[in-house]
């Protein structure tokens, strides 16, 4: 019963070039490309946003809550830097902005006191006896 490939002969058949076979040789196929495909770049300003906000949450007290307003002004401009999709860090930038805002009004409102409440002081005049 003949089988499903045709009968082989005695003599060895015309062997294709060396160039023509799609094999290296070592006997594996070539490897598969691959697209390295980047992440886009995070935004530094987004970064710095959130790093002040927790400054600004940590010791915003006694630098007179200046981490916090560029905190919230990095905060905008990172926001708009990451609209489009270029770039990575719209969740730090809404962080950033958040603990700035939070602790913004009370910074200023004890930056404030300090120095109104210290000038008051010196104004009023002691009572003599």
């Amino acid at each position: 019963m003949p089988g499903p490939y045709p009968p082989v002969s005695g003599v060895p058949g015309p062997y294709p070039p060396v160039s023509a076979v799609p094999y290296r040789p070592g006997g594996h196929p070539p490897a598969a490309q691959r697209a390295v495909v980047q992440p886009p770049l995070t935004s530094g300003m987004a970064t710095a946003s959130m790093v002040l906000g927790i400054l600004g949450v940590l010791g915003g007290w006694c630098l007179f809550g200046l981490p916090c307003i560029l905190a919230v002004v990095l905060g905008h401009l990172a926001l708009r830097e990451t609209r489009d999709g270029t770039r990575s860090g719209h969740g730090m930038a809404v962080a950033g902005l958040v603990m700035g805002y939070v602790f913004v009004g009370p910074m200023i409102a004890f930056t404030f006191l300090m120095f109104f409440g210290s000038a008051m002081g010196a104004v009023t005049p002691t009572p003599t006896p």
